[in-house]
C-alpha cells in the first residue's frame, strides 16, 4: 500500500462530459496496486445529466412518435451498409456523452418501430405506456427476483399477478413463476411432468429411468405428457381442450396447454370460450407481452399443483441464497423453484398495466383486436386479388395477394409456384419503403401467404384499409 505522491492534483475537466472514470481529488489518497481507493471515481453529476438527456431523446424520438403514421415503420439498410452507418467499434478509451447521445439517436433511427400502428410483423406490437414506465423503473432499480430480502416488492407483485392469472384459468389454487419465454414455460412443463412421473430423477438421472415419450407408444416406453396448444403461432388455431383432457385423465397423463399466444382471450367474456376446458390442464404457459402488450418479455408458467411440486422439481437449495434460518418467512424466497438464479421482475410490467386499465380495460383490448380482425377478414373477402387461407379463430388473418397477372390462371402447379414468389417480393418492397411490416410464410404444403396479426389498440380501421391498399399498390405490377 502506498500514498499518492501528489494528493492535491486536480482532475482533468472537459467541456464535453466524458463517461470515463476519473481519479478523485483527495488529500492523503490511498493507493493499492496503483489504484486510488478513495472515492467515488465516477462523475455522478455527469452521469445524471446523461440519463436526463437520453430520457428526453427517448421521449421525443420514440414515445411521442409511436402513434404517428407519417413516420416510417423501419429505415431499412442492408447489414453491411448498416455496419458502416453505426459506430460499432469498441475502443480502449471511453467516448464523450454527446457522441453517446448521437449513437442513441442512430440506434432509434435504424431500429424497427414495433410501436408503430402499422407494425404487424410479429405476435407483439404497440406501446403500452404503463408497462413502459414499469420497465423504466425496473431497469433503474436493477432487481433480481429470487429472495424476499433483495426483491420484496417485486416478489409480492409476482405473487399477486400469478394468483389473478390462476383465477382466470379457472383453478381454485395453484403455483407459478414468470420466466424468459413461452419456450421456457413449455420446458418447465415437460420437466415438471417428468418429475411427477419419476420423483427420483434428480438422484438417479435419465439412465435410471425407462425411456420416456410424450405420447403413447407400443415399444415399451412410458408416456407422461400431452401438450395442447391454444393459439398457434401461424394460424391462431385452438386445440379442443376438453376432449384432450378426457384422454389425459383416462391414462393419467399430465396435460400442459401452451397458451402463450391465445391465453389472453381468457380476459374476454366474449372470447374465452376459445379455451374452454383449460381449467382441466395441469399447467399452462401464458405470455401477457403478446396480446396484452405487457412488454417483452412477460411470460408466466402456471401450475394447478399446490404441493410445492415446482420447487421440489427445480430446487437446488443454494445455501448462499436460500438459508432456512432467516428472520422472515422464507416461503417468499421463490427463486428456488426457478431454473434461473438471476431473474427479472417481469410480472411488474403486467401488474402496472393491469392496475392502470383494470380487468375491463384488458378485456376491451382483446375485444377490439378481434373485432378489427373480423373487419379485415370481411374486407379481404370483398377485394379482388385477395384470398383467405381459412376463416380465422383468433387474431391471425392468413391470406394470399394474387397479382393481376395470375388472376386468370388456373390454380395448378405453375400458378402456385408463381404465387409462392409474390409475398417475399412485396415484403421486400414494403421494408425498403418503410410503409408497414407484415409477416409471411409457407405452412403445411401451402405456398407463401401473409399473416396479419392485430394487437395494438392504436391500430384503427383506417390502418386495416391501408394495409390492403398498400399490398395492392406494391404488388399490382407483378
Amino acid at each position: 500500500m502506498s500514498r499518492d505522491p501528489n494528493p492535491d492534483r486536480e482532475r482533468p475537466l472537459d467541456g464535453d462530459i466524458n463517461p470515463q472514470e476519473m481519479v478523485p481529488s483527495r488529500k492523503n489518497a490511498v493507493l493499492v496496486d496503483g489504484v486510488v481507493l478513495n472515492g467515488p471515481t465516477i462523475d455522478v453529476k455527469a452521469g445524471e445529466k446523461f440519463v436526463e438527456e437520453a430520457c428526453r431523446l427517448i421521449m421525443e424520438e420514440v414515445v411521442l412518435k409511436a402513434t404517428d403514421i407519417n413516420e416510417k415503420v423501419c429505415e431499412w439498410q442492408p447489414p453491411e451498409q448498416l455496419k458502416q452507418l453505426l459506430d460499432l467499434e469498441l475502443r480502449d478509451t471511453g467516448e464523450p456523452h454527446n457522441r453517446l447521445l448521437e449513437l442513441c439517436q442512430d440506434v432509434i433511427r435504424y431500429s424497427v418501430k414495433t410501436n408503430h400502428p402499422r407494425f404487424f410483423n410479429q405476435l407483439y406490437a404497440g406501446l403500452d405506456y404503463y408497462s413502459l414506465v414499469a420497465r423504466f423503473m425496473t431497469e433503474a432499480l436493477n432487481p433480481s427476483v429470487y429472495t424476499y430480502e433483495v426483491s420484496p416488492v417485486f416478489l409480492l407483485v409476482e405473487e399477486a399477478v400469478l394468483k389473478k392469472m390462476i383465477e382466470f384459468i379457472g383453478w381454485k389454487e395453484g403455483d407459478g413463476i414468470f420466466n424468459p419465454g413461452g419456450s421456457v414455460s413449455n420446458m418447465y412443463a415437460m420437466n415438471l411432468a417428468r418429475y411427477k412421473y419419476c420423483p427420483d430423477i434428480k438422484e438417479k438421472g435419465l439412465s435410471g429411468l425407462p425411456r420416456l415419450i410424450l405420447f403413447t407408444s407400443a415399444e415399451g416406453a412410458a408416456p407422461f405428457l400431452v401438450c395442447a396448444t391454444s393459439g398457434t403461432t401461424v394460424l391462431g388455431a385452438f386445440d379442443p381442450l376438453n376432449e384432450i383432457a378426457d384422454i389425459c385423465e383416462r391414462h393419467g397423463l399430465w396435460l400442459h396447454v401452451d397458451a402463450s399466444w391465445g391465453g389472453s382471450a381468457l380476459m374476454s367474456r366474449k372470447h374465452r370460450k376459445l379455451l374452454h376446458g383449460i381449467h382441466r390442464a395441469d399447467s399452462v404457459a401464458w405470455n401477457p407481452h403478446k396480446m396484452l402488450m405487457a412488454g417483452i418479455q412477460c411470460c408466466a408458467f402456471l401450475v394447478k399443483d399446490k404441493s410445492d411440486l415446482l420447487k421440489k422439481c427445480y430446487s437446488a437449495k443454494a445455501s448462499y441464497l436460500f438459508q432456512q434460518d432467516k428472520f422472515y418467512d422464507v416461503s417468499y424466497d421463490t427463486g428456488d423453484k426457478s431454473i434461473q438464479c438471476s431473474r427479472r421482475p417481469d410480472a411488474f410490467k403486467f401488474w402496472m398495466t393491469w392496475k392502470a386499465l383494470g380487468t375491463l380495460g384488458l378485456e376491451e383490448r382483446v375485444n377490439r383486436a378481434l373485432a378489427l380482425s373480423r373487419y379485415l377478414v370481411e374486407e379481404i373477402k370483398k377485394r379482388e386479388g385477395f384470398k383467405l387461407l381459412l376463416e380465422p379463430e383468433y387474431a391471425n388473418i392468413c391470406f394470399w395477394y394474387i397479382p393481376p397477372s395470375l388472376r386468370e390462371m388456373e390454380e395448378g402447379p405453375e400458378f402456385w409456384a408463381k404465387l409462392h414468389l409474390v409475398a417475399p417480393a412485396i415484403k421486400e418492397r414494403m421494408m425498403k419503403k418503410g410503409s408497414l411490416m407484415l409477416g409471411y410464410q409457407p405452412h403445411r404444403g401451402k405456398v407463401n401467404f401473409f399473416r396479419q396479426v392485430v394487437i395494438s389498440p392504436q391500430v384503427s380501421r383506417e390502418d386495416m384499409d391501408f394495409l390492403l391498399d398498400e399490398i395492392d399498390l406494391l404488388g399490382r405490377d407483378m
